[in-house]
């Protein structure tokens, strides 16, 4: 999880047991492609714990970890 992941889940209120909600209830809305390098990023819309709606951008990095770029509360 990045720096910024973690000051937006901070700002949104959320823990990381919402973000790993709404990544297993999820699904994929979005796919990108990161300009700079060129990798693909994904939009999840899940839920979180309380049952809000929560967003996740992710993208897998070359080590096949999944890499959470930032979180927000829908």
């Amino acid at each position: 999880m990045t720096l910024h992941a973690e000051e937006e889940m901070d700002g949104d209120r959320l823990s990381v047991f919402d973000v790993e909600s709404a990544i297993l209830t999820g699904r994929i809305v979005e796919r990108q492609r990161d300009r700079r390098t060129r990798e693909w990023k994904y939009v999840i819309n899940g839920h979180g714990l309380d049952g809000t709606g929560v967003g996740v951008v992710a993208k897998l990095s070359p080590s096949a970890y999944l890499v959470i770029l930032t979180t927000y509360r829908e």
